[in-house]
């Protein structure tokens, strides 16, 4: 949440997705984290939505027009975003995606990727005239260890936490540590690539819930991690389209 006339986050909060959740339930939710700090449905004055899940857009707007009286801007196709897209099929590159990118370009002003740790493991990749080029994706931490879970019947669902070392002296440790060092193994890997494609000078920002997980095993290839990024990257696709 950013206040009027302000440029940095104020507030911001987390809490999971819920594909059925509807306009009220989303209402509720908003409602009780405003309270947290004072506020109320009066003190958001302009809303801006960006969402991989077609049918909580829809709810998000009706959030907006029912409590907050007035009409949100959904990130989608007819939004200006100041970043031409470089796919065979723009409208394929997710929201959060595209946010992602066009927040790292503001701060590079060059070459830039994104590595997003959230369901999925997204890198994205700016080029230097700002374009988004595209992308790799890849199943994320928590999909990783539902697979293990369901497919191998001897392994535990282990909840995702920093393995005490590389060598587990135990199950869950074993896949603590199999998670954290090879998905820092993956973005090592893929990271290398895209610099020697790019360039040996791209910056590499990683956001999302999950980044600090995986990153302090990650040996010199992630430049910073900010966790705002994307709620950075929506204000400044909202006023883009102000104009």
């Amino acid at each position: 949440m950013i206040s009027a006339g302000e440029t940095e986050v104020g507030e911001h909060w987390r809490f999971a997705t819920v594909r059925e959740s509807t306009g009220d339930e989303l209402a509720a939710a908003l409602s009780n984290l405003l309270a947290l700090r004072g506020m109320s449905f009066s003190d958001v004055e302009r809303s801006i939505v960006s969402s991989t899940v077609p049918q909580l857009s829809e709810q998000w707007t009706q959030v907006a027009e029912r409590y907050l009286s007035h009409e949100m801007l959904v990130v989608g196709p007819n939004v200006r975003t100041g970043m031409p897209i470089r796919m065979d099929n723009p409208h394929e590159v997710g929201a959060d995606r595209l946010v992602n990118a066009v927040a790292a370009y503001e701060r590079v002003r060059d070459t830039c990727v994104v590595v997003d740790f959230g369901t999925a493991i997204t890198y994205d990749a700016v080029s230097p005239a700002g374009e988004y080029l595209g992308g790799i994706i890849t199943p994320g931490l928590e999909i990783s260890i539902d697979a293990l879970y369901e497919h191998a019947a001897k392994l535990p669902k282990v909840e995702i936490a920093e393995p005490r070392a590389l060598i587990g002296k135990s199950t869950v440790e074993a896949v603590r540590s199999g998670i954290a060092y090879g998905f820092a193994g993956q973005v090592e890997g893929i990271v290398g690539r895209l610099r020697a494609e790019l360039g040996e000078e791209t910056r590499v920002i990683a956001t999302g819930g999950l980044a600090q997980v995986v990153v302090p095993f990650i040996r010199a290839t992630i430049d910073e991690v900010d966790d705002l990024l994307t709620l950075i990257g929506l204000r400044l696709i909202w006023e883009r389209n102000q104009e």
